[in-house]
Order: C-alpha cells, then structure tokens, then sequence
C-alpha cells in the first residue's frame, strides 16, 4: 500500500522532543510534578505555551483547570508529532533562512511611544528566499518567526499581497519610522510602499477597530455575571442550566416580550459563557457540567477577566481607530501617538479607565472615521501593477545572484533547501 509523500521533514526518530522550540501556543505534556498554589499539578498533565522565554529556558504553560505554571524546557513534551514536525520545520527555516532578511522593523509599543520600561520588543520584517528553495517539490515557508514569536518576518510575496490588502501589521512594518533595510532589496519595498497605500485602510484598520466594538461589548456583557453564575453553581453544584437561567433572568431582566423569552436569553448567555470559558482553555469540555465543576475548584477563585476585555485590546482599538482617520484625512501616515491622546492611551493602558468608558469613546470616534472615509483624497484601491512589477524585480535580483553566484546568503553563500523524502 502506497504511503502518503511527507515533503516537510524526513525520520522523527533521532529528533528529541525535549530539545525542540516550543512556540507560543504548542500544546505540551509535563514531564514532573508541580505545585501551582496549593494544588498539585502531576506529571503528564497537559497544557498550552502561552509565555516563552528561552534565553532563561523558562516556558508558562496554561493547565486547563489550573491556571499558568512555569516549567523549564527539560520539563515539557509536545504532545502531538504535528506539532514536533511544526517545531523542528520553523526553527530549521530560522537557522536557514535568517540570513535573507532584508527589511527590519520594530513595531508594537515601542514604535506608537507608548512603551514602558516593561514592555516587549516586537521585530517584524521581510525576507528574501533563496532561488534554489523555489524550484523544488518542498514548499518554501512563508514566514520565520523565532522561538519566543518576539521576531516574525515575511516572504517577500507573502509580504507585498498582505500590504495589497491594507493590512494593519504588515503597513505599520513599512511605514513606522524604524524601518530600515538591511539588503537593497529591502531598500526597493520602503521605496515603493506607497503603491500600497489606498483609502481600504479605512476597512482593514478603522472597520476592522469598530467591529470589535460589538465583540467587547457582547464579552463585556458576558462576563458581567459570570461571577454570579459561578457562585450560584458553587453553592449548589447540581444546578441544571434551566434553574441557573431561570436565576439570572430574575437578577438582570432584559427587555424581552414574555417572561419565557427572558429566560431563552439568560440560557443562551449561561451556554455562551462555558463555551467562552471552553475557548480560553479555563474548562476542559465545552458543557455546562464543566462550568459547574469549575465553580467549586480552587480556579474559580480570583478569575481574570477574559483576554480580550484586557486594556491592552481597548487601548489599540481606540489607537487603530485614530491612526486610520488620520491618515484618511491627511494623507500621511503617522503611528506614533503624542499629547493628550498619548495620555489617554497610558491610562487605558494602565486599567484606569473603565471599559464602558472606552468603548464609549471609541464609539465616539466611528463618525470622523467615515467622514475622512468620505473626504479622503487617497487612492480607492493599491496600485496592483506596480506592485507586480516590484515583486517581479526582486524575483529577478534574487535569480541573478543565484546565477552568477555572487556572495552572500542568495548566491554561494545560500542555505541548502530542504531535501523532499518519503517519511519513513
């Protein structure tokens, strides 16, 4: 019987799962026993990266139940060979490829002025693939992104159709005042990033900001009484979810037509809050028995609130919303924040202005955005033929120093493409 052609990466066999990278997110099992508080959390326990920190080769790992807990790299095993393969193909593009970037940019806090002395240093950029990682039957990679996920950079291609379409991250690695090439070719994309620019910003950045209002605003109301939900449940453990939203219609009566109504609607936030729970890894099944076996663990005590109703998300919606009005109305792209509105980004930052508050304001903000929209004298769409033309030169640049074998990480110097094999 034929065997499927794996074109990735050859015998897992002599790869050692506790030497492998462990990006943001890999699912991992614990190889030792841990106290989290006063709860023991045992060997073969599972979890997710969620915070790394190789260079300390220190891992947070979020335990379903539990909560964050802190393991060295000697301590934690992927649990899936997915994953491993995912692991060792991204740090071998690193190792590889690293030295084709072309373009580097610090992005994030520090480049909006609103870092702290806490704050991470975020690096995106591009990269240049080699000739000879193009002609093969293994698909060159698209991105490199480095083991903490603090350095992400894009192919050359990958980068120029994300900047077609107006995308925030990719513009903001172009534009901000710390992009600096490293390679001529670099030198081509700040060149010609204006063929990028065009009045779609106004729905990658600004609509895109203002629909995640109705988001945070659904989350805000969601997790308006979990508290209740969960003390109820902790109490009386055998609640049903009829009985716990026959409770919480009485508690926070919404305008419904019928009483029967009132109580559709409180059921469907009790199915909506474990399934939210479910999504944050904070319950083990997506049930509602789950959200009552939560409720009396020692979890349930002190919760955080959900990610998304973080100020940091509040924050970067209000600075998403400012940033693509004023380049709608000025023409000019500008990211980093000054004056009063600095300010007032530091204290969302802070958690000193309540959500509603911000949310309220960034409401605000949704009539000027769709009337620089309106107004704006900049392109409707990006200049696609120019930008064709741009990626078609680098192609080019890069072909030739392959050809003539010119020095450096696209000629002689190239790393050697992965070889395609059957996975034995």
């Amino acid at each position: 019987m034929l065997r499927p052609m794996d074109l990735r990466i050859k015998g897992l066999g002599a790869i050692d799962p506790r030497a492998l990278p462990l990006p943001n997110g890999t699912e991992v099992t614990v190889g030792v026993d841990r106290m989290a508080g006063e709860r023991r959390v045992p060997q073969g326990a599972s979890g997710r990266v969620v915070r790394a920190e190789p260079e300390r080769d220190e891992f947070d790992v979020h335990i379903v139940g539990v909560g964050v807990v802190r393991y060295a790299r000697t301590e934690l095993v992927p649990r899936k060979v997915g994953q491993v393969r995912y692991a060792q193909r991204r740090a071998d593009a690193w190792d590889a490829l690293r030295p084709c970037v072309v373009l580097e940019t610090t992005v994030g806090s520090r480049a909006w002025g609103l870092a702290t002395e806490g704050s991470d240093t975020d690096i995106r950029g591009v990269f240049a693939t080699p000739l000879s990682w193009t002609q093969g039957l293994v698909a060159p990679p698209e991105d490199l992104v480095n083991e903490d996920g603090s350095h992400t950079f894009w192919a050359v291609a990958k980068c120029i159709k994300q900047a077609l379409r107006a995308d925030p991250n990719t513009l903001e690695a172009l534009f901000v005042k710390s992009a600096h090439a490293t390679d001529e070719i670099g030198q081509w994309l700040l060149e010609e990033r204006d063929a990028f620019v065009s009045a779609e910003i106004y729905g990658s950045f600004g609509r895109y900001a203002t629909s995640q209002l109705d988001k945070l605003s659904q989350n805000l109301r969601l997790v308006r009484h979990r508290g209740d939900v969960l003390e109820w449940l902790r109490v009386a453990p055998t609640l049903t979810l009829d009985e716990v939203a026959d409770k919480l219609a009485k508690l926070s009566p919404r305008a419904t037509v019928t009483e029967a109504d009132a109580q559709l609607s409180a059921k469907q936030y009790v199915k909506q809050l474990y399934r939210s729970m479910h999504d944050q890894g904070l319950l083990e099944r997506n049930e509602f028995s789950a959200l009552a076996e939560f409720a009396t663990s020692n979890a349930a005590t002190g919760l955080e609130l959900p990610r998304e109703l973080r100020p940091k998300n509040a924050y970067n919606l209000l600075r998403l919303i400012v940033t693509a009005t004023e380049w709608l109305r000025t023409g000019e792209p500008e990211f980093e924040v000054r004056g009063e509105f600095r300010a007032k980004l530091f204290a969302i930052k802070k958690g000193e202005v309540p959500l509603d508050d911000v949310l309220a304001e960034a409401e605000s903000l949704t009539a000027p955005l769709a009337e620089a929209w309106e107004r704006t004298k900049l392109p409707r769409r990006a200049d696609v033929a120019r930008a064709d033309r741009l990626l078609r030169r680098v192609q080019q640049e890069v072909a030739r120093r392959w050809v003539l074998r010119l020095e450096g990480p696209f000629g002689r110097d190239a790393a050697e493409p992965p070889t395609a094999a059957w996975d034995d």
